[in-house]
C-alpha cells in the first residue's frame, strides 16, 4: 500500500447555471432600480403639481389682497367726499388703479378675465355712484363695491357660509342669500314653462315678491324688489354642472326687474358662452338690447328699457303700436 502513495488529485465540480442564476442578486438589483425610479418619477410629479397648484393660489390671493387693500384706501382716501353729502365717486385715478390691479390678476385662477373685467368696469366708470345689483360673490366682490363708492352695492349668492365669512372680512358689505330651487338640467322645460306663463305668472313687468313663475327670485328682502337698478351683474350662482342651480332664475329676476323700475338698467352676464347664459340672455334680455361694443365672448352687456319704454305683453321686441303702457 505505500507504493501506491503520491501526488493526490483533487477535482472541484462547479455549480448548474441554473442555480447560479437562482442565486444571483442581479434581477433583484434591476428591479429595486426599477422601483426606486418609478417612485423618484412619481415623487418628482407630485412636487411639480403642488408647485404649479400654489402658485396659481398664491397669485390669487395676492390679486385679491392688492385689491382688498386698494379698496380700502380707496374708501379712506374719498371718505371725505361721501362725508361731505355729495356722495360723489372715486377720483379717476384711484378707480383706474383699482382696475389695473385687478385686470392684472385677470390670468391666475378663479379671477374674472381681464377684458371682462375692463368692460365692466367702462360700465361702472359711466354709471357710478349708482345702484349696483351684483348675481354672485367672488374674487372680485371688493371691487365692484369699490369702484361704486358713494353708491348702492347689493350682493346675492347661494351659500349662506360664504356670505357670512364675506360679512365679517368686509364690514359693511351688503349681501344676502338666495335659496336657488332650480338646476341646468331643467333649462329647456323650464324655458318652455316661462313661455306659456308668458302673459300670467312670467310676466315682463310685474313685482317679484308676489310672484308665482318659477323662475322668479321673491324671497329678497322687500325693500330691493323697489329699487331702480342702473346695473345688475350676473355672475352667479353656480352653473357648471347639470346638477347646479344655474343662472335661469337670476337672468329672468334681472330682465324683470330692469323693466320694472327705473328707465334703463345695463345687465351683464359673465360666462356668456355657456348653454344657460346664453339662452337666457337671448330669452328674457334679447339680443336687440346688446351692446356689442362692451361685450365679450364670455361677457353680454344689455341695455334694457323699462318704465314707459318696457314691453308689457313680450320681453323681446318693441311694445305694440297705440298700446298705452
Amino acid at each position: 500500500m505505500k507504493g501506491m502513495a503520491g501526488p493526490r488529485l483533487l477535482v472541484v465540480h462547479t455549480s448548474s447555471n441554473k442555480a447560479a442564476n437562482a442565486m444571483s442578486p442581479a434581477p433583484f438589483l434591476g428591479l429595486s432600480r426599477c422601483l426606486c425610479l418609478v417612485l423618484f418619477l412619481a415623487l418628482l410629479t407630485c412636487a411639480s403639481l403642488l408647485t404649479v397648484f400654489s402658485t396659481a393660489r398664491a397669485s390669487a390671493a395676492a390679486a385679491y389682497q392688492a385689491t382688498t387693500l386698494l379698496a380700502a384706501a380707496a374708501a379712506s382716501s374719498s371718505s371725505g367726499t361721501a362725508a361731505g353729502g355729495g356722495g360723489g365717486g372715486l377720483p379717476r385715478y384711484v378707480f383706474d388703479a383699482l382696475v389695473q390691479y385687478a385686470a392684472a390678476a385677470g390670468n391666475a385662477t378663479g379671477c374674472m378675465p381681464e377684458p371682462d373685467v375692463r368692460a365692466i368696469a367702462s360700465v361702472l366708470r359711466r354709471r357710478a355712484p349708482c345702484n349696483l345689483l351684483v348675481f354672485g360673490l367672488g374674487g372680485e366682490t371688493p371691487l365692484w363695491r369699490a369702484l361704486n363708492h358713494g353708491g348702492r352695492t347689493v350682493f346675492l349668492d347661494e351659500n349662506p357660509f360664504y356670505v357670512e365669512h364675506l360679512e365679517g372680512r368686509h364690514p359693511g358689505l351688503e349681501a344676502y342669500d338666495v335659496a336657488y330651487a332650480t338646476a341646468v338640467r331643467e333649462l329647456p322645460g323650464l324655458l318652455d314653462a316661462a313661455r306659456a306663463a308668458r302673459a300670467a305668472e312670467c310676466r315682463p313687468v310685474q313685482n317679484l315678491l308676489f310672484s308665482e313663475c318659477r323662475l322668479a327670485i321673491n324671497d329678497l328682502p322687500n325693500q330691493l324688489y323697489d329699487v331702480a337698478w342702473d346695473v345688475i351683474l350676473v355672475d352667479g350662482p353656480r352653473g357648471f354642472a347639470e346638477g347646479s342651480p344655474g343662472r335661469m332664475s337670476a337672468i329672468y329676476s334681472a330682465a324683470v326687474m330692469a323693466r320694472t323700475k327705473g328707465t334703463e338698467t345695463e345687465v351683464l352676464v359673465h360666462d356668456y358662452e355657456r348653454e344657460v347664459e346664453r339662452a337666457c340672455g337671448r330669452e328674457f334680455l334679447c339680443e336687440e338690447n346688446m351692446a356689442a361694443a362692451t361685450s365679450t365672448p364670455s361677457l353680454a352687456h344689455f341695455r334694457v328699457r323699462g318704465g314707459a319704454a318696457a314691453n308689457r305683453d313680450a320681453f323681446c321686441g318693441p311694445p305694440p303700436a297705440g298700446k298705452s303702457n
